[in-house]
């Protein structure tokens, strides 16, 4: 689908979620004075604390009852409508990330903390503090609506998405899961969004089925021979070893799977050994990620990054040894729930501002809630017009800035997905 030009946001004017330019105003002020709070004060996964008190404080000044210490740091609400109706969670992620903030914005983070035991400076550099000003305000719209509105929202806000500030615990959404965040609510539907520099601001990724990749997180360990660097032949170079198995991997991604069918990324981003110039060292270790979208690829890559560490490690006389930690499964909007949100997603922001999105190999845990209740997940544009998105600070970078004005954006996409549902409008008709 063609990218169309940005209409004028307060000209978009949805069936259900009809708003005032006064009104969409003053949300949007509201947003974004929760969205600065946040982003001067970012913690990282698993340390949200301060985050989930302003959130908790937010909900209850709504009215609501928010449940508290979930996954750590974790907050849900539910909203009882007023009619009888279909049981719905959105879902918004809390934490920042271990990047050091060079934005130059009035409101730039300054925070600091240790990351798997190293200093790091602090930043929401992904947009969850977007995420949160954004359902924070669907909240708020739905609480006004209270009276009228049929069935139940729980509001879910999750920490931990980018991962646990140590290595070896749990992601949020599976850590709140595990504690039993659906025990006594199980959705009809779950429904999340993220910020995306890659759309501009105005415009909305969606489509149906795979949307992103499922993420793993590996370690190969390379053990060899310590000798002194002048004389290798006394001893087994274990980085040798690891820059061999790390090409190979990449061979084996060209020649031996089929990316045509299905796109496979395994990447490298740690490579770490020895500590003198002149020591080749007992052992190597190499840590990266794994992106697919079908389980049964996954099985046979893992299968053959194994078989290609031992091969190379064994041909040296040294071992290898490779863990693979599945973070999230890909994130996949269920067909029959994606052919009903389409609509309102149109609604809310204009058919032409709808972008069918390509398979993004970016990575998300809202999957781990989307494989226990139908989910539906799109993105909302942050770069503004007249700017390429394509030159634009990607989500991650030290220089993310998003356009502000995505939050009603996001804000009023989420409502009308939300009121559609519960309101039964775009459900299919009976099979007969």
């Amino acid at each position: 689908m063609r990218i169309a030009r940005l209409l004028p946001l307060l000209l978009v004017v949805p069936l259900l979620c009809q708003a005032q330019p006064g009104q969409a105003d003053a949300s949007l002020a509201q947003m974004t004075e929760w969205r600065r709070d946040l982003h001067r004060h970012p913690e990282l996964g698993g340390q949200e604390t301060r985050t989930a008190g302003r959130v908790a404080d937010q909900l209850r000044r709504l009215g609501l009852k928010p449940r508290t210490g979930l996954a750590h740091t974790g907050v849900v609400a539910v909203l009882k409508g007023g009619k009888p109706g279909p049981r719905i969670a959105i879902r918004a992620d809390m934490d920042g990330l271990p990047v050091k903030e060079e934005t130059g914005l009035s409101f730039a983070s300054t925070a600091t903390a240790r990351y798997r035991g190293q200093p790091v400076g602090v930043m929401h550099a992904c947009g969850h503090d977007m995420h949160v000003a954004i359902l924070l305000g669907v909240a708020q719209a739905l609480v006004a609506r209270k009276d009228s509105l049929p069935g139940e929202v729980m509001f879910v806000f999750q920490p931990s998405e980018e991962g646990p500030s140590e290595p070896g615990a749990p992601f949020g959404a599976k850590m709140m899961l595990d504690e039993g965040v659906w025990n006594e609510f199980k959705p009809d539907a779950v429904f999340g969004l993220h910020v995306w520099s890659g759309l501009q601001t105005g415009q909305v990724g969606f489509r149906s089925g795979p949307l992103l990749a499922s993420a793993d997180e590996w370690t190969l360990t390379v053990r060899g021979r310590q000798t002194h660097g002048s004389r290798p032949w006394d001893g087994v170079d274990p980085i040798t070893v690891g820059a061999q198995v790390l090409l190979g991997t990449q061979s084996m991604i060209a020649r031996q799977v089929n990316i045509a069918s299905t796109p496979v990324v395994l990447t490298a981003g740690q490579f770490n050994s020895g500590v003198r110039f002149n020591i080749i060292p007992d052992e190597a270790t190499l840590v990266g990620t794994l992106r697919t979208f079908d389980p049964a690829v996954r099985e046979d890559v893992i299968r053959r990054f194994e078989r290609i560490a031992g091969d190379y490690a064994h041909a040296a006389g040294a071992s290898a040894t490779l863990r693979v930690d599945a973070n999230a499964p890909a994130t996949i909007n269920e067909p029959a729930l994606a052919r009903r949100v389409l609509p309102s997603l149109q609604a809310a922001v204009g058919a032409d501002n709808v972008v069918e999105m390509p398979l993004q190999t970016i990575a998300e845990d809202f999957s781990q809630f989307a494989n226990v209740a139908p989910g539906a997940y799109f993105l909302v544009g942050t770069t503004p017009a007249g700017q390429d998105p394509a030159t634009m600070p990607i989500n991650h970078s030290p220089r993310y800035a998003p356009d502000e004005a995505a939050l009603e954006v996001g804000r009023r996409a989420m409502l009308q997905v939300a009121l559609d549902y519960l309101g039964g409008a775009n459900a299919a008709a009976p099979e007969h």
